[in-house]
């Protein structure tokens, strides 16, 4: 939704139409939840395709008993290797890691930073915390190309998931498969 909708009001996470990020944050729980509990429904341009549904998978990771597990497996690591109890603030990182993320990736990545492709939206690179983030802040080459895997388009863009991906793929893990058209 976020590709075809891309800072319009009908995007699920466009900084233009929430007055702070926690809001935007806030939003796009409510959004995800309601699909996964399936209260929300995708409109029909979304799942015209095959679809793939992990209902198994889904109500799995977000079950409560899932995150308490990962929290204490979380915590359990810092038990046993942390050097002293200073680290244990380090923990709500870890907690909160991918909601943070993303919120910074669609916060940012939509107000901040330069434009080399003129996409009909307001996506932005980043950098040098496309780079920090290992490329997921080079969005305006994202949108301008979303099929590729590799977001990173000039000589001083650097996108490390992609450099990763491709040491998989020689190493025999995954295939990286290039679109047709």
């Amino acid at each position: 939704m976020h590709h075809v909708y891309s800072d319009t009001k009908k995007d699920p996470h466009s900084p233009l139409f929430f007055t702070s990020v926690w809001r935007m944050m806030v939003h796009t729980h409510h959004l995800f939840r309601g699909l996964v509990q399936r209260t929300i429904k995708p409109e029909s341009q979304f799942v015209e395709d095959y679809l793939p549904e992990w209902d198994r998978l889904d109500k799995f990771g977000s079950h409560v008993v899932t995150r308490l597990t990962f929290g204490a497996i979380y915590l359990s690591y810092y038990i046993y290797f942390a050097p002293n109890y200073f680290y244990f603030l380090l923990l709500p990182i870890h907690f909160f890691m991918g909601a943070v993320q993303g919120a910074i990736v669609n916060w940012c990545g939509h107000k901040y930073g330069y434009s080399n492709y003129g996409n009909g939206d307001h996506s932005r690179n980043t950098t040098p915390w496309g780079v920090v983030l290992m490329g997921e802040l080079f969005q305006n080459n994202h949108h301008h190309d979303a099929q590729n895997a590799n977001f990173a388009n000039k000589w001083f863009e650097f996108d490390t998931t992609f450099q990763i991906m491709k040491m998989m793929q020689w190493a025999g893990i995954i295939k990286i498969v290039v679109p047709v058209g």
